[in-house]
């Protein structure tokens, strides 16, 4: 077998299925009703399997794997990935999860005292901790615009963006799709703003790939991160960073290893001895998520969140929050009763209702008040979105 095969058969559904009907493609407890694709994704069995296969084979022979075997299956695997994203596989390399792109973005900048990294108050938490970080130890300081929400717009979010830029500004960091608002954020627009300001655009796609018909280069930012762990079926610890060719000068990843200096590819593809596998079964993945058909899969599911999400609004006597305009395959749902707006409270409520109904769906604090965040992905149905409803009918 050469050092570009991938070592693994994939078997396809052999008809288009969705729902119930198509569980057993999956590993999930066939009793619940599984409504939070957004956190972690599901893997697909034949990813699974196909990941293992790469793993039995590291495993056969790792010194030969990791010295000779590794590094053209990376780049076959990026190869594979990155015209679906709509770049080039040199400007694209695989990193764990989105966090870790972010943070090799953030912690590669150089900032000093006065200069601001711009966010929002919508963005991922880890991220946001990160910039923190990075301004906290440099003298630099976060400014974050604050999104109206609810009635959120797309321009009201450039807006505030366009507020909140000013000369100190060295970084905008923003999420395609918001994980505590499941908001689609207009980044192509944010991205034209920041190349007026003359100011470098960090775009946190976690959830995109696969959600969205994603063309990265046509955004027009400077990095793009983006886990085809979640809805691209990927096996998990699977994403992606891109980098523009002009903004890899100072670009590092957050391990320095023995690649340092040697260029983008070079630090990115090795950082230490870890499993490479989810990587390298980007093939099966993909090939999984096409099977479904891209465009019929997307916009039914979006199709399906919004159903979803007004059934439950309408049992518990509460409203949907995620504007049409701003919907993907997530929308948030009020809580008809008010719990405490904490992290450590909503993980209560969430805790609550998955060991009391078996129905697994996040709590998000955000905003004064607690929300559900529904997903939908090809095993869903509208009878999940019921068992949630009844939960707290009124």
């Amino acid at each position: 077998m050469s050092a570009n095969a991938i070592a693994h058969d994939i078997e396809l559904p052999a008809e288009l299925r969705e729902g119930a009907a198509i569980r057993d493609a999956f590993w999930l407890d066939p009793d619940i009703a599984y409504l939070n694709h957004g956190s972690y994704g599901a893997v697909p069995r034949v990813v699974s399997e196909a990941a293992e296969a790469w793993r039995r084979r590291m495993e056969r022979q790792p010194v030969l794997f990791f010295q000779e075997t590794l590094t053209p299956a990376l780049r076959r695997a990026a190869g594979i990935v990155a015209p679906f994203l709509g770049v080039a596989a040199d400007d694209t390399v695989f990193v764990e999860n989105a966090t870790s792109g972010a943070n090799a973005v953030l912690r590669s900048l150089r900032l000093g005292p006065g200069d601001t990294i711009v966010g929002t108050d919508h963005g991922y938490g880890a991220v946001r901790n990160t910039a923190r970080h990075v301004a906290s130890v440099t003298g630099a300081a976060l400014v974050e615009a604050k999104l109206p929400f609810p009635g959120t717009t797309p321009g009201a979010v450039v807006d505030a963006l366009a507020e909140a830029i000013d000369a100190r500004t060295r970084l905008v960091v923003v999420d395609h799709i918001t994980s505590p608002t499941a908001l689609v954020l207009p980044v192509a627009e944010i991205a034209r703003l920041c190349r007026r300001r003359g100011v470098p655009l960090l775009v946190d796609g976690a959830h995109a790939p696969g959600m969205l018909d994603l063309d990265i280069a046509a955004i027009g930012a400077d990095w793009y991160v983006g886990n085809p762990h979640k809805w691209l079926f990927a096996a998990r610890g699977c994403a992606v960073l891109w980098a523009a060719p002009d903004a890899r000068g100072d670009l590092h990843p957050p391990v320095v290893s023995h690649g340092y200096g040697g260029g983008f590819l070079a630090e990115f593809d090795w950082t230490g001895t870890r499993d490479f596998s989810p990587y390298l079964a980007i093939d099966a993945a993909l090939a999984f998520y096409r099977s479904l058909g891209p465009a019929r899969l997307r916009a039914r599911n979006v199709a399906l969140a919004a159903e979803g999400a007004a059934t439950v609004a309408a049992a518990w006597g509460t409203e949907v929050l995620t504007p049409p305009a701003m919907a993907g395959s997530m929308a948030l749902v009020a809580l008809p009763f008010a719990v405490e707006p904490t992290r450590e409270a909503a993980r209560a409520m969430r805790t609550r209702i998955w060991h009391e109904h078996r129905v697994e769906v996040p709590v998000m604090a955000f905003g004064g008040r607690c929300h559900v965040r529904v997903s939908a992905q090809i095993y869903n149905e509208p009878a999940d979105y019921r068992r949630l409803a009844e939960i707290f009918a009124r």
